[in-house]
């Protein structure tokens, strides 16, 4: 623990100007963002007694081990820059929402020939025109199903429209007419496009000009006595209004507007939004988050403004946010909005009418989901909990191990020796800092030797990182630091193998040999699930219903899953190669005319120079190269069947192994 008077600035250094500031850690990882009207004010009220800080600020303050800052020339920049350096540098005391769930957005692909209508979840497309998000899948679907009747837009996958365009016939959605068919080009991509665009027009909120119209011509075919026509027309006008019953009116005067309600406690805040378009609720999420720093309802309502129209512009962004408490900087806020958007946003807090009855219903909404998510991850947090506090007790550990990284090695009869490292925090799976190696020091299988060589790589980028940051004084030390996260830089308190006493042994001597004698080491082998520790002549054996245990062996599992996944990626591409990539300037075009000309591999191995050359492309040099290589590259071992016992014949197209 820091005392935030060792890293304190001199009152002069700190500018009285608006600017952000990062807080750092003694591994230099930043820990902390914020942003300030003016610096020196700010930072000033971090450094004071201890005793009246809020805990969770006096928390970060005592891990941090530096800070720094940035000036900006407005509010609005600095704005924009807290929500870059969040995003970039994931700090761990700063709120962060994570979603309950991946939305699913209905979207129109209007960046392609004829524009598709799906159901589309993760990041934006650019070209892609969303509406949403909605809160099932299987509601867009049924809206889409009402609404192709009037508008029948593409909505299968691109190999679906090249088959039917081979085919010449439409799928079945084009003879029930559901689909215009412009795979087999019923209608022009011209046509096909207006059709899009007027769908999009009605899930925009442009309805009811779009029903007077059909209802019009309604009038006008019956009065013509075009009855059949009229009845179709009716029948497209009910399947519309049906649509829109699925979105009641909840703004009686069209508006387009997010309304954001937070339901928070001491340790965890929820965020509800609903997606009002044309009046209409079109869409609905939620967030929720643990407040990891003191921050009241503005503070939650802003980082929440800043999640959702960070990566937004357009009319992604709505004329209107209606919000329960106003951010201390609003006008900072609606300006950015405002830029994001391309022309003004009101950010308000709505006092009376609908809109006010509005908000009541999404802050009950925001009040179920913070129940839900506490009743969900109760159970979670304590089994985990318990299970790190037996790994511990049962291990001799000071404290639970909250890092735990585990190693295996994975090989083939000895080939493509290949081992695994996965980590995990707090007993979840912290999947971007898996990392694959490959086994450089020998040949052969060994695996007490591999695991060695593994945990002595692993270990030895950790040292290296630790001497570059500083915190070791190393003679190439620079001076500062970008703050992201770095391979190798955070060492865990317990390291897992896979294996029983030998592989432990293996991993203990590579951290003796390193110096380092702060991390714990175990094996679990997997024919007991006996845990292993090193020096001991006995393993520890935990209960079979042991909590402690079912998480080593979803570590251990893990490891090796992700060990045999890249060890047979790595034999499908040797087992790919031919000698023929040895060739200089043989493209792969080429490559493949000569297999089909020959047939094989081997029959092309049997082949002269004049009898290559005759192959379309082929020039004297390179069919010399082709001989040479083919001659320096040992002939593979034929197959041979098992119960036959009869050598096959290469047949394979070059593939050689």
């Amino acid at each position: 623990m820091a005392d935030p008077s060792s890293y304190r600035p001199k009152p002069g250094e700190i500018p009285d100007s608006p600017g952000v500031y990062r807080f750092r850690d003694d591994h230099r990882r930043v820990i902390y963002v914020g942003k300030a009207k003016s610096l020196r004010q700010r930072l000033a009220s971090y450094f004071q007694d201890l005793a009246n800080l809020h805990p969770r600020t006096a928390t970060m303050v005592t891990t941090a081990s530096s800070v720094e800052w940035t000036v900006v020339s407005t509010e609005v920049e600095a704005l924009q820059l807290e929500y870059s350096w969040i995003k970039e540098y994931d700090p761990r005391f700063n709120v962060k929402y994570r979603d309950d769930k991946s939305y699913p957005y209905l979207a129109v692909t209007l960046n392609e020939e004829f524009p598709r209508v799906q159901v589309m979840r993760g990041a934006k497309r650019k070209g892609v025109r969303y509406f949403g998000p909605y809160g099932h899948a299987w509601a867009i679907r049924e809206t889409v199903d009402l609404m192709l009747r009037v508008f029948p837009v593409r909505t299968c996958s691109a190999g679906v429209f090249r088959n039917h365009q081979q085919k010449g016939r439409p799928c079945l959605l084009g003879y029930i007419g559901k689909c215009s068919a412009p795979c087999v080009g019923r209608v022009t991509p011209e046509e096909h496009r207006e059709l899009a665009d007027e769908f999009c027009d009605f899930m925009a909120g442009r309805t009811g000009t779009y029903i007077r119209r059909l209802e019009r011509q309604m009038t006008d075919a019956a009065e013509e006595m075009e009855y059949e026509r009229a009845a179709r027309l009716r029948d497209d006008i009910g399947a519309l209004r049906r649509a829109l019953e699925k979105n009641a009116v909840v703004l009686a005067d069209a508006t387009d507007a997010d309304v954001i309600a937070v339901a928070e406690d001491e340790l965890e805040a929820a965020v509800q939004i609903f997606h009002v378009r044309g009046g209409r609720v079109r869409g609905q999420r939620g967030w929720v988050t643990d407040k990891v720093e003191a921050v009241d309802t503005a503070g939650l309502v802003e980082h929440a403004l800043q999640q959702l129209y960070g990566e937004e512009s357009g009319d992604a962004v709505p004329k209107e946010v209606l919000v329960p408490a106003l951010p201390d900087d609003s006008d900072a806020v609606s300006q950015w909005l405002g830029q994001r958007r391309g022309s003004n946003v009101s950010l308000r807090i709505p006092q009376r009418g609908d809109k006010k009855d509005l908000m009541a219903t999404v802050q009950r909404n925001a009040l179920q989901a913070l129940g839900l998510h506490k009743t969900k991850r109760a159970s979670d947090l304590t089994t985990r909990s318990r299970a790190l506090e037996e790994i511990a007790e049962a291990l001799g550990l000071d404290s639970a191990p909250l890092r735990i990284e585990c190693f295996d090695i994975s090989h083939l009869q000895g080939e493509d020796v290949v081992a695994s490292m996965v980590v995990f925090e707090d007993g979840l799976a912290r999947k971007s800092e898996y990392r694959r190696f490959q086994i450089k020091t020998f040949e052969g299988q060994d695996d007490v030797r591999s695991m060695h060589e593994v945990i002595s790589r692993r270990f030895r980028r950790y040292l290296a990182e630790k001497d570059r940051t500083g915190e070791w004084i190393g003679e190439d030390a620079p001076a500062e630091d970008d703050g992201k996260p770095k391979r190798f830089a955070y060492p865990p308190q317990l390291v897992v193998v896979d294996g029983g006493k030998p592989q432990v042994a293996a991993a203990q001597r590579a951290l003796d040999e390193l110096g380092i004698d702060d991390v714990a080491v175990c094996g679990l082998a997997k024919r007991l699930e006996e845990v292993w520790l090193p020096r001991e002549d006995d393993p520890v054996i935990l209960p079979r219903s042991s909590e402690g245990l079912y998480l080593l062996q979803r570590v251990r599992d893990t490891a090796h899953d992700f060990a045999i996944r890249y060890q047979r990626s790595k034999r499908t591409k040797r087992i790919r190669t031919s000698p023929l990539d040895a060739v200089p300037g043989l493209g792969e075009t080429r490559k493949q005319a000569l297999i089909k000309h020959f047939g094989s591999v081997k029959r092309l191995r049997q082949a002269t120079i004049e009898q290559i050359c005759e192959v379309p492309g082929m020039g004297r040099k390179t069919a010399e190269s082709v001989v040479v290589a083919l001659a320096q590259a040992a002939p593979a071992v034929p197959a041979v069947n098992t119960a036959t016992g009869e050598i096959m014949e290469e047949n394979d197209g070059g593939s050689t192994t």
